[in-house]
């Protein structure tokens, strides 16, 4: 196995992960902007406000996009332990 090989195993790596977490935190980012300005416009700064509708998106996304999320990580990993064989030989 090459350097060039770890680095775009490596990439292929980041990427994934980069692509299955992106879903859980953009609902998560967008759902902390919303109670922000909703405590701004309000002027209530409870700090459970802004945590438990963060946890209830993180867990709805993970309800709706979670069977997608797993089946991609175990296609990554078929595919990297397939190709393990052609890079150590």
């Amino acid at each position: 196995m090459d350097a060039q090989q770890v680095i775009t195993a490596g990439q292929q790596g980041l990427y994934l992960m980069l692509m299955v977490s992106a879903p859980v935190l953009g609902v998560v980012l967008v759902v902390g902007i919303l109670v922000s300005v909703f405590q701004a416009a309000t002027q209530i700064h409870e700090s459970t406000l802004s945590f438990v509708p963060k946890i209830v998106a993180a867990i709805a996304m993970l309800a709706f996009a979670g069977p997608w999320m797993v089946t991609t990580l175990v296609e990554y990993i078929q595919r990297t332990l397939q190709a393990l064989p052609q890079a150590v030989g």
